[in-house]
């Protein structure tokens, strides 16, 4: 009767932390990706491939701020907003999509940009998991080594 109830979160935000990590992993990715489809698709793969990583680097940060930013006011607003900012995101994917989908390099590379928005935002989520669970902790979480004198 007498414990406390979980209305917010406090500390450090972890989710920052792995998206920035995730941004970090993104630009070492998109020159060679962005080399490969230019090589199949030309410039305009090459274009469309640097947009779509914009828009995937673009998507994890908004993720991680609209979770981070909740999770300071209640765990109901945070789990709102995971769930409805995932839509809105989409959305924000889509309208991205909508501004750009008359120019030269979109119509002529709209296969290599689907691509890499689908292919990099898994690859990427399975990267960043994959040193999450050999560590047991994401970079910014990493206990320090402690030194005995």
């Amino acid at each position: 009767m007498g414990e406390a109830i979980l209305t917010r979160l406090e500390g450090p935000a972890p989710e920052a932390d792995i998206a920035r990590d995730l941004v970090r992993r993104a630009a070492m990715v998109a020159p060679a990706a962005m080399v490969v489809f230019g090589l199949v698709w030309g410039t305009a793969g090459a274009v469309a491939t640097g947009y779509a990583m914009v828009i995937v680097a673009v998507n994890f940060l908004l993720a991680a701020a609209s979770i981070t930013y909740a999770a300071k006011i209640s765990v109901g607003l945070m789990m709102g907003s995971a769930l409805f900012g995932y839509l809105i995101r989409m959305g924000l994917i889509f309208a991205s999509f909508l501004l750009v989908k008359d120019t030269w390099w979109m119509k002529a590379g709209i296969v290599p940009f689907a691509i890499t928005l689908v292919v990099s935002h898994l690859a990427l989520l399975f990267w960043e998991m994959k040193y999450v669970s050999a560590n047991l902790a994401f970079p910014g979480l990493k206990p320090a080594e402690v030194k005995e004198s």
